[in-house]
């Protein structure tokens, strides 16, 4: 049986604020990179999701719950890099659930087509 104290003194060794500065510095100039590639895509893709709305004439009162669609949409198919049917039927899933809270699928659909350029689901 592994000895839980062993397990809890490399831990500490580990976390120490020296080590895990120096591990941060380290890697910060990539994370920094990342971080700014990713929020450019993501303001992109919010204007994009915002001009969609405009064309449908949605309010601008109701654009946070679409842009929040469209945030999930967005993760979905960055970070899980999904695509093809798959997509599409997760899509379909996430399209669902906002449209279960009062959001106009026609919109939600608008978004995912042409935003995202995933297509209805084939069954």
């Amino acid at each position: 049986m592994p000895d839980p104290t062993k397990r809890i003194e490399a831990w500490n060794v580990k976390t120490t604020p020296e080590r895990t500065k120096q591990t941060l510095d380290a890697r910060h100039a990539e994370m920094k990179r990342r971080y700014e590639v990713a929020m450019t895509a993501l303001c992109s893709i919010e204007g994009q999701i915002k001009q969609t709305l405009n064309a449908q004439g949605v309010h601008t009162s109701l654009y946070v719950p679409y842009l929040n669609f469209g945030r999930q949409l967005w993760k979905m198919t960055r970070q899980q890099e999904i695509s093809g049917e798959s997509a599409a039927m997760a899509a379909q899933v996430l399209l669902e659930k906002w449209a279960a809270r009062d959001l106009n699928a026609k919109v939600l659909a608008a978004i995912r087509t042409e935003v995202f350029d995933i297509p209805e689901p084939k069954s």
